[in-house]
């Protein structure tokens, strides 16, 4: 005899909202299993307004309300019973976030939390992470957004530390992230990784997914630093132009693939990492994973 929950995420990013819908099949003696029903991307770039006028545009605001009230009615038509909708760097950063947030609310019936870069990478966490986590050896997970990168260091399977910098493929695009910046990631990554002799860099977000997909590969097989490097050179010499007619790239992929493979990159050559593991897992996997474990 099964039994089935259904839940939903609202992941509120800098480049993106997406809404993704889970089916749990508990089942007596067995771990349950959580099969995405669905996705839903929306294409918002919040960050854009958030990292460079410091507030949410009224047509980003209105935009935002209607992608909620689609939301909602889809999560009506799943018969979802239980979500949360978290928002993360560039409503952070917006002057309106708490406005936006309120009037979402009142528009739309959907409760947004505002979280920092320490609560996002704890969900991210709650993932299934552990599977991967091989307990004899050393990696460095790197979750990269719109407007931050989450960098967690695992070692024997245990959490060893963790932190979040204002690096993100939208600060990236708009020259807002300066030297200093790369130099504490560098000064961080390199201290954190000084002690281990063997580093691989798990990767997660929509950037280093497509890069994935792009590649061919078998779900459970790496990327090495040769491959990415090389990608990287070839987008980068390609026009955006090129990147969505060519490439097939989204209009909102095209521009900031490439920054976020730069991150990517700079991980890799800081830690010493020769290859980097793409599972299926981001914040929107780790909000679900959280609830229904009570963790959130």
């Amino acid at each position: 005899m099964i039994k089935i929950k259904r839940y939903a995420a609202i992941d509120i990013g800098s480049n993106a909202m997406r809404l993704l819908l889970v089916n749990i099949v508990e089942q007596e003696g067995k771990e349950p299993q959580f099969n995405k029903s669905s996705l839903v991307r929306v294409p918002i770039r919040l960050g854009q307004d958030a990292f460079t006028v410091g507030e949410i545009s009224p047509e980003n605001v209105e935009r935002m309300c209607d992608a909620m009230k689609a939301f909602n009615l889809l999560m009506k038509v799943h018969k979802i019973e239980r979500y949360m909708a978290f928002a993360t760097s560039a409503m952070r950063e917006a002057y309106n976030g708490k406005e936006v947030v309120d009037l979402i609310q009142k528009k739309a019936d959907i409760k947004i939390e505002i979280i920092d870069g320490k609560k996002e990478a704890a969900i991210i966490a709650s993932t299934d992470l552990h599977h991967l986590l091989k307990t004899d050896q050393t990696y460095l997970f790197v979750d990269v957004g719109g407007g931050s990168t989450e960098f967690t260091l695992f070692s024997n399977g245990k959490l060893v530390i963790s932190r979040s910098f204002k690096v993100g493929t939208v600060r990236l695009l708009n020259n807002m992230v300066c030297d200093v910046v790369w130099e504490e990631i560098e000064k961080w990554i390199r201290a954190s990784t000084a002690d281990y002799d063997d580093v691989t860099l798990i990767g997660s977000g929509g950037n280093i997914n497509k890069l994935f997909k792009m590649s061919g590969k078998m779900q459970e097989k790496p990327l090495s630093y040769m491959y990415v490097n090389s990608q990287y050179a070839f987008l980068n010499s390609l026009s955006y132009d090129q990147r969505v007619a060519e490439l097939g790239l989204n209009p909102d992929r095209a521009d900031v693939i490439i920054p976020a493979v730069r991150i990517y990159l700079n991980a890799m050559k800081w830690s010493g990492a020769r290859n980097i593991y793409v599972p299926k897992i981001g914040l929107s996997d780790g909000i679900v994973k959280a609830m229904y474990f009570g963790k959130i």
